[in-house]
Protein backbone atom coordinates (compact mmCIF):
# COMPACT_ATOMS: atom_id res chain seq x y z
CA UNK A 1 0.00 0.00 0.00
CA UNK A 2 1.33 3.57 -0.33
CA UNK A 3 2.46 5.69 2.25
CA UNK A 4 -0.25 8.68 1.35
CA UNK A 5 1.32 12.32 2.31
CA UNK A 6 4.49 11.02 3.33
CA UNK A 7 7.13 13.73 3.27
CA UNK A 8 4.81 16.49 1.92
CA UNK A 9 3.40 17.08 5.34
CA UNK A 10 5.70 17.08 8.11
CA UNK A 11 3.51 16.86 10.64
CA UNK A 12 -0.06 15.29 10.07
CA UNK A 13 -1.34 17.85 13.07
CA UNK A 14 -0.31 20.84 11.26
CA UNK A 15 -2.20 22.59 8.39
CA UNK A 16 -1.68 25.60 6.20
CA UNK A 17 0.91 27.66 7.56
CA UNK A 18 1.30 25.15 10.27
CA UNK A 19 -1.74 26.13 11.99
CA UNK A 20 -3.04 23.37 14.16
CA UNK A 21 -5.65 21.26 12.43
CA UNK A 22 -7.38 18.89 14.55
CA UNK A 23 -10.18 18.01 11.47
CA UNK A 24 -11.13 14.75 10.51
CA UNK A 25 -8.74 14.94 7.32
CA UNK A 26 -5.76 15.89 9.13
CA UNK A 27 -3.72 13.04 7.95
CA UNK A 28 -4.27 13.61 4.53
CA UNK A 29 -2.77 15.62 1.47
CA UNK A 30 -4.77 17.31 -1.52
CA UNK A 31 -2.96 18.46 -4.68
CA UNK A 32 -4.85 21.29 -6.02
CA UNK A 33 -4.16 22.05 -9.69
CA UNK A 34 -8.02 23.53 -9.74
CA UNK A 35 -9.07 27.38 -10.46
CA UNK A 36 -11.57 30.03 -10.15
CA UNK A 37 -14.86 28.01 -8.62
CA UNK A 38 -15.77 24.71 -8.39
CA UNK A 39 -12.52 23.38 -7.86
CA UNK A 40 -11.28 25.73 -5.33
CA UNK A 41 -15.01 25.59 -2.91
CA UNK A 42 -14.28 21.07 -2.92
CA UNK A 43 -10.84 21.74 -1.64
CA UNK A 44 -11.64 24.42 0.42
CA UNK A 45 -14.07 22.30 2.06
CA UNK A 46 -11.29 19.04 2.48
CA UNK A 47 -8.77 22.17 4.09
CA UNK A 48 -11.87 23.23 6.86
CA UNK A 49 -12.18 19.38 7.47
CA UNK A 50 -8.25 19.38 8.07
CA UNK A 51 -6.75 18.73 5.04
CA UNK A 52 -3.28 19.70 3.97
CA UNK A 53 -4.39 21.13 0.41
CA UNK A 54 -1.14 22.54 -1.73
CA UNK A 55 -3.03 24.91 -4.34
CA UNK A 56 -1.04 24.77 -7.64
CA UNK A 57 -0.51 28.58 -9.50
CA UNK A 58 1.03 30.02 -12.09
CA UNK A 59 3.87 32.35 -10.89
CA UNK A 60 3.84 35.76 -11.58
CA UNK A 61 -0.56 35.71 -12.10
CA UNK A 62 -1.66 32.94 -9.97
CA UNK A 63 -5.66 32.02 -10.00
CA UNK A 64 -7.68 33.95 -12.37
CA UNK A 65 -10.02 35.24 -9.55
CA UNK A 66 -6.78 37.18 -8.08
CA UNK A 67 -7.59 39.58 -10.83
CA UNK A 68 -11.59 39.26 -10.42
CA UNK A 69 -12.52 42.73 -8.73
CA UNK A 70 -13.70 44.85 -7.97
CA UNK A 71 -14.22 44.39 -4.92
CA UNK A 72 -10.70 44.12 -3.38
CA UNK A 73 -9.51 44.02 0.19
CA UNK A 74 -6.17 45.07 0.51
CA UNK A 75 -4.89 43.85 -2.56
CA UNK A 76 -6.87 40.88 -2.39
CA UNK A 77 -9.26 40.61 -4.54
CA UNK A 78 -12.78 39.54 -2.69
CA UNK A 79 -13.67 36.94 -5.56
CA UNK A 80 -10.52 34.70 -4.14
CA UNK A 81 -10.60 35.46 -0.34
CA UNK A 82 -13.59 33.29 -1.05
CA UNK A 83 -12.99 29.88 -1.41
CA UNK A 84 -9.16 30.02 -0.45
CA UNK A 85 -8.65 29.60 2.89
CA UNK A 86 -6.52 27.18 4.72
CA UNK A 87 -4.79 26.35 2.13
CA UNK A 88 -0.73 26.60 0.42
CA UNK A 89 0.47 28.91 -2.31
CA UNK A 90 2.61 26.63 -4.28
CA UNK A 91 3.72 29.10 -7.28
CA UNK A 92 5.11 26.79 -10.42
CA UNK A 93 5.27 26.38 -14.10
CA UNK A 94 4.01 23.58 -15.44
CA UNK A 95 4.96 24.68 -18.52
CA UNK A 96 8.68 24.32 -17.63
CA UNK A 97 9.92 20.56 -17.65
CA UNK A 98 11.55 21.07 -14.35
CA UNK A 99 8.17 22.47 -12.86
CA UNK A 100 6.24 19.99 -14.40
CA UNK A 101 8.75 17.56 -12.18
CA UNK A 102 8.48 19.24 -9.28
CA UNK A 103 3.97 18.68 -9.07
CA UNK A 104 4.82 14.98 -10.43
CA UNK A 105 7.11 14.38 -7.28
CA UNK A 106 3.91 16.38 -4.79
CA UNK A 107 1.51 14.07 -6.89
CA UNK A 108 3.40 10.78 -5.84
CA UNK A 109 2.99 11.80 -2.10
CA UNK A 110 -0.37 13.07 -2.39
CA UNK A 111 -3.71 10.88 -1.20
CA UNK A 112 -5.93 13.30 -3.57
CA UNK A 113 -5.56 15.52 -6.69
CA UNK A 114 -8.15 17.79 -7.76
CA UNK A 115 -8.33 19.41 -11.40
CA UNK A 116 -10.77 21.00 -13.25
CA UNK A 117 -9.07 21.82 -17.06
CA UNK A 118 -11.18 21.16 -19.97
CA UNK A 119 -10.89 17.43 -20.47
CA UNK A 120 -7.67 16.13 -21.91
CA UNK A 121 -5.81 19.25 -20.91
CA UNK A 122 -4.33 17.64 -17.89
CA UNK A 123 -3.03 14.47 -19.92
CA UNK A 124 -1.40 16.38 -22.15
CA UNK A 125 0.87 18.38 -19.38
CA UNK A 126 1.63 14.66 -18.15
CA UNK A 127 -1.00 15.18 -15.02
CA UNK A 128 -3.58 12.76 -16.29
CA UNK A 129 -5.24 10.22 -13.73
CA UNK A 130 -3.67 7.71 -15.83
CA UNK A 131 -0.09 9.28 -15.25
CA UNK A 132 -0.09 9.74 -11.71
CA UNK A 133 -1.66 6.92 -10.57
CA UNK A 134 0.68 4.76 -12.17
CA UNK A 135 3.07 6.01 -9.67
CA UNK A 136 0.75 7.11 -6.94
CA UNK A 137 -1.83 3.69 -7.16
CA UNK A 138 -3.52 4.82 -4.17
CA UNK A 139 -4.30 8.39 -5.88
CA UNK A 140 -7.72 9.55 -5.74
CA UNK A 141 -7.77 11.52 -8.17
CA UNK A 142 -10.79 14.07 -8.77
CA UNK A 143 -12.04 15.82 -12.10
CA UNK A 144 -14.61 18.40 -12.60
CA UNK A 145 -15.68 19.76 -15.99
CA UNK A 146 -18.33 21.05 -17.73
CA UNK A 147 -19.71 18.14 -19.05
CA UNK A 148 -17.86 15.23 -17.69
CA UNK A 149 -15.33 12.87 -18.93
CA UNK A 150 -17.43 11.00 -21.88
CA UNK A 151 -20.12 11.65 -23.83
CA UNK A 152 -20.22 13.11 -27.14
CA UNK A 153 -19.31 17.01 -25.70
CA UNK A 154 -16.87 15.98 -23.32
CA UNK A 155 -14.29 17.77 -24.79
CA UNK A 156 -16.24 21.27 -24.57
CA UNK A 157 -15.11 23.85 -22.54
CA UNK A 158 -17.99 23.96 -19.30
CA UNK A 159 -19.34 27.24 -17.87
CA UNK A 160 -21.86 27.72 -15.03
CA UNK A 161 -24.37 29.71 -16.55
CA UNK A 162 -24.33 27.07 -19.82
CA UNK A 163 -24.64 24.37 -17.43
CA UNK A 164 -27.38 25.88 -15.32
CA UNK A 165 -29.63 26.59 -18.71
CA UNK A 166 -28.91 23.11 -20.01
CA UNK A 167 -29.96 21.29 -17.08
CA UNK A 168 -33.30 22.94 -16.97
CA UNK A 169 -32.74 24.66 -13.74
CA UNK A 170 -32.96 27.77 -15.18
CA UNK A 171 -36.43 26.93 -17.23
CA UNK A 172 -37.66 26.71 -13.37
CA UNK A 173 -36.41 29.88 -11.99
CA UNK A 174 -37.80 33.11 -12.51
CA UNK A 175 -41.72 34.77 -12.44
CA UNK A 176 -44.20 32.81 -14.10
CA UNK A 177 -44.51 35.48 -16.55
CA UNK A 178 -41.08 36.76 -17.32
CA UNK A 179 -38.04 34.80 -18.52
CA UNK A 180 -35.45 32.47 -17.35
CA UNK A 181 -33.30 33.61 -14.66
CA UNK A 182 -29.84 32.15 -13.44
CA UNK A 183 -29.48 31.33 -9.66
CA UNK A 184 -28.05 34.69 -7.87
CA UNK A 185 -24.77 32.80 -7.22
CA UNK A 186 -23.00 30.08 -9.24
CA UNK A 187 -24.58 27.23 -8.85
CA UNK A 188 -23.37 25.07 -11.05
CA UNK A 189 -20.47 25.92 -9.85
CA UNK A 190 -20.72 25.06 -6.51
CA UNK A 191 -23.10 21.99 -6.85
CA UNK A 192 -20.04 20.42 -8.76
CA UNK A 193 -18.10 20.94 -6.54
CA UNK A 194 -19.53 20.11 -3.72
CA UNK A 195 -20.46 16.70 -5.45
CA UNK A 196 -16.56 16.34 -5.75
CA UNK A 197 -15.64 16.34 -2.53
CA UNK A 198 -18.90 13.45 -1.40
CA UNK A 199 -16.91 11.40 -4.54
CA UNK A 200 -13.27 12.20 -2.81
CA UNK A 201 -14.97 11.01 0.92
CA UNK A 202 -16.55 7.98 -0.98
CA UNK A 203 -13.21 6.93 -2.54
CA UNK A 204 -11.48 7.63 0.36
CA UNK A 205 -13.71 4.89 2.30
CA UNK A 206 -13.02 2.38 -0.61
CA UNK A 207 -9.14 3.05 -0.70
CA UNK A 208 -9.52 2.22 3.22
CA UNK A 209 -10.51 -1.61 2.28
CA UNK A 210 -8.25 -2.03 -0.78
CA UNK A 211 -5.17 0.21 -0.76
CA UNK A 212 -6.48 1.49 -4.31
CA UNK A 213 -7.46 4.56 -5.82
CA UNK A 214 -10.06 6.17 -8.85
CA UNK A 215 -11.46 8.76 -10.54
CA UNK A 216 -13.54 10.91 -9.57
CA UNK A 217 -15.55 12.08 -12.38
CA UNK A 218 -17.74 15.16 -11.98
CA UNK A 219 -19.67 17.52 -14.65
CA UNK A 220 -21.33 20.93 -13.61
CA UNK A 221 -24.40 19.28 -16.10
CA UNK A 222 -24.57 15.97 -14.17
CA UNK A 223 -24.78 17.70 -11.00
CA UNK A 224 -27.19 20.27 -12.09
CA UNK A 225 -29.19 17.85 -13.31
CA UNK A 226 -29.51 16.06 -10.40
CA UNK A 227 -30.64 19.12 -8.31
CA UNK A 228 -33.97 18.59 -10.27
CA UNK A 229 -35.45 15.83 -8.24
CA UNK A 230 -38.94 16.32 -7.53
CA UNK A 231 -39.47 18.86 -10.30
CA UNK A 232 -38.14 15.91 -12.80
CA UNK A 233 -39.91 13.28 -10.87
CA UNK A 234 -43.49 15.75 -11.72
CA UNK A 235 -42.57 15.33 -15.34
CA UNK A 236 -41.92 11.47 -15.33
CA UNK A 237 -45.43 11.38 -13.51
CA UNK A 238 -46.87 13.53 -15.93
CA UNK A 239 -45.48 14.33 -18.69
CA UNK A 240 -46.15 18.11 -18.40
CA UNK A 241 -43.49 19.97 -18.67
CA UNK A 242 -42.71 22.15 -15.50
CA UNK A 243 -43.35 25.98 -15.06
CA UNK A 244 -42.00 28.85 -13.58
CA UNK A 245 -43.21 29.70 -10.21
CA UNK A 246 -41.19 32.81 -8.88
CA UNK A 247 -41.10 31.88 -5.10
CA UNK A 248 -43.72 29.87 -5.01
CA UNK A 249 -43.92 25.81 -4.59
CA UNK A 250 -45.11 24.14 -7.88
CA UNK A 251 -47.32 21.61 -5.72
CA UNK A 252 -47.53 23.44 -1.76
CA UNK A 253 -49.73 26.60 -1.37
CA UNK A 254 -49.46 29.12 0.32
CA UNK A 255 -45.82 28.45 -0.21
CA UNK A 256 -43.85 31.62 -1.29
CA UNK A 257 -42.95 34.97 -0.76
CA UNK A 258 -45.28 37.75 0.53
CA UNK A 259 -45.20 41.37 0.91
CA UNK A 260 -45.97 43.06 3.97
CA UNK A 261 -46.47 46.89 4.63
CA UNK A 262 -43.13 47.35 4.61
CA UNK A 263 -40.99 44.96 3.69
CA UNK A 264 -41.44 41.11 2.46
CA UNK A 265 -41.91 37.83 4.28
CA UNK A 266 -41.62 33.64 3.24
CA UNK A 267 -44.58 32.13 4.50
CA UNK A 268 -44.14 27.89 3.83
CA UNK A 269 -47.59 26.12 5.04
CA UNK A 270 -46.54 22.70 4.18
CA UNK A 271 -49.87 20.91 5.16
CA UNK A 272 -53.35 21.57 6.36
CA UNK A 273 -52.60 21.31 10.14
CA UNK A 274 -50.72 24.58 9.47
CA UNK A 275 -53.31 25.59 6.69
CA UNK A 276 -55.38 25.42 9.95
CA UNK A 277 -53.06 27.40 12.53
CA UNK A 278 -51.78 30.02 9.61
CA UNK A 279 -55.55 31.44 8.98
CA UNK A 280 -56.06 31.99 12.61
CA UNK A 281 -53.23 34.39 12.55
CA UNK A 282 -54.61 35.71 9.58
CA UNK A 283 -57.80 36.08 11.54
CA UNK A 284 -60.07 34.59 8.90
CA UNK A 285 -60.66 31.04 10.32
CA UNK A 286 -63.67 30.71 8.05
CA UNK A 287 -61.22 29.86 5.59
CA UNK A 288 -60.60 26.94 6.92
CA UNK A 289 -63.10 25.31 5.23
CA UNK A 290 -63.75 26.98 2.19
CA UNK A 291 -63.80 24.04 -0.15
CA UNK A 292 -61.63 25.83 -2.01
CA UNK A 293 -58.90 25.73 0.05
CA UNK A 294 -59.54 23.03 3.00
CA UNK A 295 -57.11 20.59 1.69
CA UNK A 296 -53.65 21.06 -0.01
CA UNK A 297 -54.75 19.87 -3.54
CA UNK A 298 -57.29 22.62 -4.17
CA UNK A 299 -55.53 25.52 -2.74
CA UNK A 300 -53.16 24.21 -5.84
CA UNK A 301 -55.91 24.09 -7.82
CA UNK A 302 -57.25 27.96 -6.64
CA UNK A 303 -53.93 29.42 -5.95
CA UNK A 304 -54.99 32.44 -8.61
CA UNK A 305 -57.81 33.15 -6.12
CA UNK A 306 -55.58 31.93 -2.75
CA UNK A 307 -52.54 34.37 -2.87
CA UNK A 308 -54.07 37.54 -4.03
CA UNK A 309 -56.41 37.02 -0.65
CA UNK A 310 -53.83 36.82 1.59
CA UNK A 311 -51.53 39.42 0.06
CA UNK A 312 -54.22 41.84 0.81
CA UNK A 313 -54.28 40.50 4.37
CA UNK A 314 -50.71 40.70 5.23
CA UNK A 315 -50.14 44.17 3.54
CA UNK A 316 -52.19 45.41 6.43
CA UNK A 317 -49.00 45.06 8.78
CA UNK A 318 -45.24 45.47 8.79
CA UNK A 319 -43.15 42.17 8.65
CA UNK A 320 -41.92 42.80 12.06
CA UNK A 321 -45.62 42.66 13.20
CA UNK A 322 -46.63 39.24 11.03
CA UNK A 323 -42.76 37.27 11.54
CA UNK A 324 -44.23 37.56 15.66
CA UNK A 325 -47.46 36.65 15.02
CA UNK A 326 -47.11 34.06 12.84
CA UNK A 327 -43.97 32.71 15.03
CA UNK A 328 -46.42 32.66 17.53
CA UNK A 329 -49.06 30.67 15.88
CA UNK A 330 -46.48 27.94 15.29
CA UNK A 331 -46.32 28.92 11.12
CA UNK A 332 -43.17 28.78 9.35
CA UNK A 333 -41.87 32.14 8.49
CA UNK A 334 -39.13 34.24 8.10
CA UNK A 335 -37.64 37.32 6.70
CA UNK A 336 -36.70 37.81 3.41
CA UNK A 337 -33.07 39.85 3.83
CA UNK A 338 -30.20 40.79 1.85
CA UNK A 339 -26.79 39.47 1.80
CA UNK A 340 -26.14 42.51 4.58
CA UNK A 341 -28.71 41.36 7.05
CA UNK A 342 -27.71 37.12 6.05
CA UNK A 343 -24.42 37.73 7.55
CA UNK A 344 -25.61 39.70 10.64
CA UNK A 345 -28.55 37.28 11.58
CA UNK A 346 -27.83 36.39 15.17
CA UNK A 347 -28.71 32.44 14.41
CA UNK A 348 -26.20 32.47 11.57
CA UNK A 349 -23.52 34.19 13.70
CA UNK A 350 -24.80 31.82 16.71
CA UNK A 351 -23.61 28.61 14.23
CA UNK A 352 -20.31 30.04 13.56
CA UNK A 353 -21.04 30.62 9.66
CA UNK A 354 -18.98 33.84 9.53
CA UNK A 355 -15.55 33.58 10.63
CA UNK A 356 -12.09 36.12 10.95
CA UNK A 357 -8.89 35.53 10.14
CA UNK A 358 -6.35 37.62 9.97
CA UNK A 359 -4.44 38.68 6.42
CA UNK A 360 -1.04 39.63 5.85
CA UNK A 361 -2.39 42.49 3.57
CA UNK A 362 -6.09 42.90 3.81
CA UNK A 363 -5.90 43.10 7.27
CA UNK A 364 -8.60 41.31 9.33
CA UNK A 365 -10.47 39.13 7.11
CA UNK A 366 -14.20 38.02 7.59
CA UNK A 367 -15.16 34.79 5.40
CA UNK A 368 -17.76 32.44 5.59
CA UNK A 369 -17.83 28.96 7.99
CA UNK A 370 -17.85 25.98 7.14
CA UNK A 371 -21.49 24.58 7.59
CA UNK A 372 -20.19 20.88 8.54
CA UNK A 373 -20.83 20.45 12.46
CA UNK A 374 -18.60 17.54 13.90
CA UNK A 375 -18.64 17.04 17.61
CA UNK A 376 -14.99 15.13 17.92
CA UNK A 377 -13.44 16.21 15.56
CA UNK A 378 -14.89 19.90 13.97
CA UNK A 379 -14.37 21.87 10.52
CA UNK A 380 -11.59 25.35 11.28
CA UNK A 381 -11.15 27.91 9.54
CA UNK A 382 -7.33 28.46 10.08
CA UNK A 383 -5.51 30.46 8.00
CA UNK A 384 -6.31 33.01 5.61
CA UNK A 385 -6.07 32.79 1.49
CA UNK A 386 -2.20 32.43 0.72
CA UNK A 387 -0.77 35.16 -1.17
CA UNK A 388 1.04 33.98 -4.79
CA UNK A 389 3.68 31.73 -3.87
CA UNK A 390 4.15 32.00 -0.15
CA UNK A 391 4.69 28.28 0.52
CA UNK A 392 6.59 27.41 -2.56
CA UNK A 393 9.98 26.72 -0.60
CA UNK A 394 8.31 25.12 2.09
CA UNK A 395 6.16 22.76 0.40
CA UNK A 396 9.47 22.08 -2.09
CA UNK A 397 11.85 21.33 0.75
CA UNK A 398 9.27 18.96 2.36
CA UNK A 399 9.70 16.26 -0.72
CA UNK A 400 13.53 16.88 -0.93
CA UNK A 401 14.58 20.09 -2.56
CA UNK A 402 17.55 21.82 -1.55
CA UNK A 403 17.53 25.61 -1.21
CA UNK A 404 20.33 24.84 -4.12
CA UNK A 405 17.75 23.19 -5.86
CA UNK A 406 15.22 26.28 -5.62
CA UNK A 407 17.14 28.58 -6.11
CA UNK A 408 18.07 27.25 -9.34
CA UNK A 409 14.38 26.83 -10.14
CA UNK A 410 13.93 29.90 -9.26
CA UNK A 411 16.50 31.36 -11.69
CA UNK A 412 15.02 29.27 -14.58
CA UNK A 413 11.57 30.96 -14.08
CA UNK A 414 10.37 27.76 -13.23
CA UNK A 415 9.10 28.66 -9.32
CA UNK A 416 7.49 32.48 -8.63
Amino acid sequence: MTLHGSGVRPDAAQGAGGASAAGPLRDLVVLDLSRILSGPFATMTLADLGADVIKVEQPGHGDDTRQWGPPFQGEEAAYYLSVNRNKRSLAVDLKSEEGLAAVRRLARRADIVVENFRPGTAQRLGLGYEELSAENPGLIYASISGYGQTGPEASRAGYDAIAQARSGIMSVTGETDGPPVRMGMSGSDLIAGTWAVIGILAALHERERTGSGQWVDISLLDGSVSWLTYVASGYFASGDVPARYGSAHPTIAPYQAFPTQDGWIMIAVGNDGLWRRFTGALGRPELVDDPRFRTNPVRVAHRDELIPLIEDILRERTTADWLATLDAAGVPVGPIQDVAEAVRDPQVLARGMVAEVEHPTAGRLKTLGCPIRLTRTPAAVRTPPPLLGEHTDAVLAAVGYSPADLERLRAQGALG
